[in-house]
């Protein structure tokens, strides 16, 4: 077993001597200029929370029914903006890093999964102001936070493989990158994000939560805040309807990775 990780050490040290200056490059850069600096990394989506609390839940009263809505609200949000900052910064990440691709050899792989660890990183610090906003509306834990940490691998594994694929396309096709932004706009709103999923009549309720981004979302929503969150379990009356979600993201996973290798030969030339 030591020969084993002695070996893997070895074959992924350069690699990740890489992927640490990249991450550490890309967030000391994001906010240099910025008179807030990092705090940005918790204003937005808490400014975007703010707006959507006030229209859907004040306003329109949408939520009233679940408990510790704004909490509620407020995971959905950050959750799909973990989403969308892996796959929208992961399209242009290796044209962004041409000189470097042309000048340098390493695994190509890097470049996005660089995106992804500086993404965690801002996930992590919006799930601490969620954790003290748990802590003052006193939402009880409950055994079921166990089950954050597999739905979220599979968050960045959806998440990353997406951004491989998008990453690939886009050294040759450089419309990936509107097309992406118009479709994850569509998604936002195709999710149960804003509106509780029992608003929507139960047959289109359940083909929502095929999608595996919904069913990430309302399962850590039943995980963290409230057992009264619908998720797919329920919808279908049976656990085992979770391997379609599951599995469309391992397909995504296998068919990205794939595609990336295939293409990487070629990224320093065309990007």
């Amino acid at each position: 077993m030591k020969e084993l990780f002695a070996r893997l050490r070895l074959r992924y040290r350069y690699p990740l001597i890489i992927l640490r200056a990249m991450v550490s490059t890309d967030f000391k850069l994001r906010y240099q200029a910025s008179l807030l600096g990092y705090l940005w990394t918790l204003l937005k989506p808490l400014a975007l929370f703010t707006i959507l609390y006030l229209v859907f839940v004040r306003l329109l009263k949408i939520g009233a029914s679940i408990p510790h809505y704004a909490i509620y609200l407020l995971f959905g949000i950050v959750i799909w903006g973990f989403f969308t900052e892996v796959t929208m910064q992961g399209v242009g990440s290796l044209v962004a890093r041409a000189e470097l691709l042309r000048k340098i050899s390493f695994p190509r792989y890097v470049v996005v999964v660089s995106v992804g660890v500086s993404a965690m990183i801002s996930f992590a610090l919006s799930m601490v102001v969620i954790s003290l906003f748990m802590g003052l509306a006193r939402v009880p834990l409950r055994p079921d936070i166990i089950w954050l940490i597999p739905l979220f691998f599979e968050l960045v594994a959806l998440s990353v493989s997406v951004a491989l694929f998008l990453s690939a396309l886009f050294v040759r096709f450089r419309d990936m990158s509107y097309i992406w932004e118009v479709v994850l706009q569509a998604g936002f709103y195709a999710a149960p994000i804003i509106y509780p999923l029992s608003l929507v009549p139960a047959r289109y309720a359940r083909f929502l939560l095929l999608n595996p981004m919904a069913q990430i979302i309302q399962d850590a929503r039943y995980a963290l805040v409230s057992d009264q969150t619908a998720t797919i379990t329920q919808l279908f009356g049976s656990p085992w309807v979770r391997v379609i979600p599951v599995g469309i993201t391992f397909v995504l996973v296998v068919t990205s990775i794939m595609f990336f290798r295939r293409r990487s030969s070629s990224f320093a030339e065309e990007a």
